[in-house]
Formats: C-alpha cells, sequence, structure tokens
C-alpha cells in the first residue's frame, strides 16, 4: 500500500455510478484504504442510501441516466442535516460551465475520468480533513457556528487583518476547500491571481497554510461575536 492510501482516521464513503465497473475499482481501493464503503447504482438510490446512513463523504457521477449528479447534489444538499458532507464529482466534464455548475449545487471538488484511484484517495482523504477542522471549529462555537459568507465576516475580516473584499471572498473559498484553479474559475481570476490573493492573506493572517489561515478566521468570527453578545 502507498502513501496516498494511508488514512489515519478513516471514515464512511458513499460511492455514487451507474458503472459497476467503476464502483468495484473505488470500492476496492476505498476498502484497502480502511473506509467504510456505500454504494448507489442511481441519483434516487443514493438519496434514500443516505436517509439510512449519513456519509462522511460522497463520490458522485456527474452523468447519471435519470437523476443526474448535479440534481443528485442539489437534493443532498436541501437537507441541512446533509449540508456539510463533502461532495467529489467525477466526471468528463471539464468545461469550465460544468465546473462551475457542480459547485454551484454544492460540490466541493471533481475529479476527471478515466478515474486515478491514488488521485480520488488524496483528495478524499484532504477533503475529510477540512471537514473535521470545520466541523470542529464549528462546535467549539455553538450554539451558532461562525461563516465567512455574510456582511459580518468581511467587517470583521477587513477591520481586524486589512484583508480587501477580494481577499475575503478568495478566503470564504479557501474554507469551503476550493483549489487555487476553483477559486479562479468561480471569481473569473486566473490562479496566479488567486495565489497572490491567498498569499497576501497568509502575511496579514501570520499564517502559512490553508488549514490555518481557515482557522483563525473562523476563530476571529468566534471572538468578534462572543464580544458582542457580552
Amino acid at each position: 500500500m502507498n502513501a496516498l492510501t494511508t488514512v489515519a482516521e478513516p471514515g464512511v464513503v458513499l460511492i455514487v455510478d451507474d458503472t459497476p465497473d467503476n464502483l468495484a475499482m473505488l470500492s476496492d481501493a476505498l476498502n484497502d484504504a480502511g473506509y467504510m464503503v456505500l454504494v448507489a447504482l442511481d441519483g434516487l438510490s443514493a438519496l434514500n442510501r443516505i436517509e439510512r446512513r449519513r456519509p462522511d463523504l460522497i463520490l458522485l457521477d456527474a452523468m447519471m441516466p435519470g437523476l443526474d449528479g448535479f440534481e443528485t447534489c442539489r437534493r443532498i444538499k436541501e437537507h441541512p442535516a446533509n449540508a456539510d458532507i463533502p461532495v467529489l464529482f467525477m466526471t468528463a466534464l471539464t468545461e469550465s460551465r460544468h465546473v462551475v455548475q457542480g459547485f454551484e449545487v454544492g460540490g466541493s471538488d471533481y475529479v476527471t475520468k478515466p478515474i486515478q484511484t491514488d488521485e480520488v484517495l488524496a483528495r478524499v482523504a484532504a477533503h475529510l480533513r477540512t471537514s473535521r477542522i470545520l466541523l470542529s471549529a464549528r462546535a467549539a462555537s455553538q450554539p451558532a457556528a461562525p461563516s465567512l459568507d455574510d456582511e459580518p465576516a468581511h467587517r470583521v475580516l477587513s477591520a481586524r487583518f486589512q484583508l480587501t473584499g477580494r481577499e475575503v471572498e478568495v478566503l470564504r473559498w479557501v474554507a469551503c476547500g476550493k483549489t487555487n484553479r476553483d477559486i479562479g474559475t468561480i471569481l473569473d481570476l486566473s490562479p496566479r491571481t488567486v495565489n497572490k490573493h491567498l498569499e497576501h492573506v497568509y502575511v496579514k493572517l501570520g499564517v502559512e497554510t490553508r488549514t490555518a489561515a481557515t482557522s483563525v478566521a473562523l476563530s476571529a468570527m468566534t471572538d468578534s461575536r462572543n464580544s458582542a453578545s457580552r
């Protein structure tokens, strides 16, 4: 087993694909890496499966007969209990409009077909780590979790760290687990420009990694909210 298949904290992964060969290949790889694997052959079966057992992450085929992956993801995200589940699209559709469509319905990332299992395992592990960090931050700040999605976040981060509006937008998508390429697609920027904004964010927050930047920003939002409630 290579380094990419070593998972310190296994989780439950639901694979949704109408091609049995893909299901078998991914199931074997994820099982070998220590994950509990659930499978579904179509969108409706996936929705029923999630009702019985909530997965930690979903690998979702974008193009399936009947309920396609985009509509399946939209329905999954409609339910608050499922809104935080990372969804990774598996697709041969790599045009910008398809990538954007996947993010618009709630997707966290995508992998291109033909599937490379090492890449899938690496992305699964990365998104599960990010998801657990965010869930821990939210649990620590109950009853309501801080968010980087709203106007208060822009005000707090601008005032405390002197982040520009664009830097806050980039940080928001970093907190959602997006890559520089993905953020560039969403914000209509080049990956190089996104990286430059992110470098400025690191300097202003005094951090060196994406995870640390997210943690510092969420902590600042928590501190601001707690101060306002006193």
